[in-house]
């Protein structure tokens, strides 16, 4: 089955290890040398990396103990999230010199949609190479970026040519295109799902594609219709400018692994008002609190509730922490404790610009 017209043009544009690029931008010394940006000490995690130390296999969310040992002569550089924020608002004005159609995935990276665009320029391949271009001549930063006729093929067409380059997948490359891709690249794969493919021999697109519709919706549920189509290269989603939020959450690391639970209460009480604040913040209420563990030996757990109303008071929604964290006997000593609302009110639509942060207050 051929993909049939009229096709979107979609741009993802992804800027090349944003955080590390701009520690290198601020700081000329780092050119060229393996950097990681997070907090400081044994206790920190690694949120960014360069590629210089990326070669070595440091990569985001590792802890700065095991980066060191990858990489012994790694420069690490705290995080500064007001001068992120800086760049990505020049980033964005030259988007909106080329369409209004842009969906901010996070600080250093978008979707555009430029099928019908400002300049009347009918090429995507070369509008994406302006922006490139631009974004570097504004900023001194690199962007790769990748093209296609959906957000989801623009997505992983972006990683091919990284960095510093970009890749289209014409509307006639799609279904090829898709049919080599690794199944673990398709949107909506995750982890667990992938391993299940791979028990049944579904190792890249053409294998999916085999299977009938009946037989990917007995396998996979609900999902069944989306993998059909996604490999088919079927794919809606639109840019959206405006995201809707979907959760507020908060959360700490700490500099000593923690045992005792009247020490975590104590904590979890300092990021419940940080979460009643951001709630506030955000005119949002939820009706799901979820508690965050991870333990010392990096395993993670999540511990969950819904309740009928929903809540944003600390008074109204702490006693379901405390009752999350009482529900079963802890597996280790704690490295790191969050909470997050979901199942949000918030019909408020608004610019979601998601970043990873890691707060090392004690």
């Amino acid at each position: 089955m051929e993909l049939q017209p009229p096709f979107r043009k979609i741009i993802h544009v992804d800027m090349d290890a944003y955080y590390a690029s701009v520690a290198e931008l601020d700081n000329p010394e780092l050119r060229g040398k393996a950097v990681a940006v997070g907090g400081g000490g044994d206790r920190g995690v690694v949120s960014a990396a360069s590629y210089e130390a990326r070669k070595f296999g440091v990569k985001s969310a590792m802890s700065n103990v095991l980066a060191k040992q990858k990489c012994p002569h790694i420069i690490f550089v705290k995080s500064d999230f007001a001068r992120y924020k800086e760049l990505s608002a020049q980033i964005r004005e030259i988007f909106f010199e080329y369409t209004d159609l842009v969906e901010p995935l996070s600080l250093d990276e978008a979707y555009l949609d430029v099928t019908e665009n400002k300049k009347g320029n009918p090429s995507a391949n070369e509008i994406a190479r302006e922006i490139r271009q631009k974004i570097f001549d504004k900023t001194g930063l690199r962007a790769s970026a990748g093209i296609s006729i959906n957000k989801f093929i623009a997505k992983v067409a972006s990683d091919i040519n990284k960095p510093n380059g970009q890749k289209t997948i014409h509307p006639e490359e799609v279904i090829q295109f898709l049919e080599v891709l690794p199944v673990n690249k398709f949107y909506g794969v995750g982890k667990v799902t992938a391993a299940k493919m791979y028990n049944l021999g579904i190792f890249v697109g053409n294998d999916l594609k085999k299977k009938t519709l009946e037989e990917l919706s007995l396998l996979f549920g609900k999902s069944g219709l989306h993998y059909y189509n996604i490999v088919r290269g079927i794919h809606k989603s639109e840019v959206k400018p405006n995201r809707i939020r979907k959760s507020v959450g908060a959360e700490r690391t700490f500099r000593e692994n923690i045992s005792s639970e009247i020490y975590m209460l104590d904590k979890l009480n300092d990021i419940a008002d940080e979460i009643e604040k951001r709630m506030e913040k955000s005119n949002s209420k939820g009706k799901t609190i979820t508690l965050k563990i991870k333990y010392s030996d990096f395993t993670q757990q999540t511990r969950s509730k819904t309740v009928g109303q929903f809540l944003s008071k600390k008074k109204e929604f702490f006693p379901i922490v405390k009752e999350l964290l009482y529900q079963d006997k802890l597996e280790n000593s704690v490295r790191l404790l969050g909470l997050s609302f979901s199942n949000l009110n918030n019909n408020i639509q608004e610019p979601v610009w998601v970043q990873l942060q890691f707060d090392f207050n004690d």
